[in-house]
């Protein structure tokens, strides 16, 4: 085993606490979360004697951390909503300039080895869905600055474009929650699906495990690339509502809303390497439904 260690940022959330397991799966390295637990939680903790979870947030990451044992991080610890942005503006600069600032410092002044999280809704619409919330810009500058490091200073990194990421463990309820899960608890709770109108909107829906795996194959080839990974087909919100054959209700349009979801092909002038994702949205609705339709009929029978 490695005396080195990966760090994870924001690994407590939905997608780090996913990529932890698959690093406890796939590597040997103990790791590191660090997370603030703003949007993530402490159940979703995994019991191991090579995890350890510290409580932190990203703009102190060099008083936390001795650069001498870390190999890698992989930052997915950034504020990750778009119209949430708009009304939590001073937390997404936070995290997303400060913090992310403080993490590519540590990274470039330690010779650390980047895995960013880039995000598809800061580069759709020829790149003009940059300016679209503060969410989408802040990002966008994060790349920016990412490239500037890269030519100033050869830094090493990959970036994984997240697209609509969703599955098993995705936050259900509150701000932070995904259009996915939001409908699977309303599902759950017998209630209509809210569809933010005007319901057109078309989205590249990506399972939590598709994800990942791309995330731990870029880190893995460090070839310091971009990497975009997606479905190849795009869904509607009204496409996904209807999956779960249930009553809809149409919701107000929001601030910085998008109604596409074009494949990124191009960042900052470097070509991005575009993977598909394995699992289709419908069949893992329909396995959803399936299972709680089961769960409904057990409890009927107990009653």
């Amino acid at each position: 085993m490695s005396s080195k260690k990966i760090v994870i940022t924001g690994g407590a959330g939905f997608v780090g606490t996913n990529l932890i397991r698959l690093l406890l799966e796939k590597t040997k390295y103990k790791l590191i979360s660090i997370d603030n637990y703003s949007s993530s939680s402490r159940k979703n903790h995994i019991k191991s004697s090579r995890v350890k979870y510290i409580k932190a947030h990203t703009k102190n990451i060099s008083s936390v951390l001795n650069p001498k044992q870390i190999h890698s991080i992989f930052h997915f610890g950034e504020f990750a909503r778009i119209y949430q942005s708009f009304l939590q503006m001073d937390k997404c600069i936070e995290s997303n300039s400060i913090g992310t600032n403080a993490v590519l410092n540590f990274c470039l002044k330690n010779k650390i080895k980047l895995v960013y999280s880039a995000t598809s809704a800061s580069l759709g619409n020829k790149g003009n869905d940059k300016n679209l919330s503060p969410y989408a810009f802040t990002k966008s500058k994060n790349l920016e600055l990412l490239e500037n490091l890269r030519k100033w200073f050869n830094f090493k990194f990959e970036v994984i474009y997240f697209y609509n990421v969703y599955g098993p463990g995705h936050i259900k309820v509150g701000d932070m929650a995904t259009v996915v899960g939001i409908f699977e608890d309303q599902y759950e709770k017998n209630k209509p699906l809210t569809v933010v109108k005007p319901g057109t909107q078309t989205r590249r829906f990506t399972h939590i495990d598709d994800t990942i795996n791309t995330c731990v194959e870029a880190w893995r080839k460090n070839k310091c690339d971009h990497y975009s990974i997606s479905q190849k087909k795009s869904y509607s919100i009204n496409d996904l509502a209807k999956m779960f054959k249930t009553k809809i209700i149409y919701l107000k349009p929001r601030l910085g809303e998008r109604y596409a979801s074009a494949l990124t092909k191009i960042s900052n002038n470097r070509k991005i390497i575009n993977k598909y994702g394995k699992i289709d949205l419908k069949d893992y609705i329909t396995s959803f439904i399936k299972v709680k339709n089961y769960e409904n009929k057990k409890l009927i029978k107990v009653y």
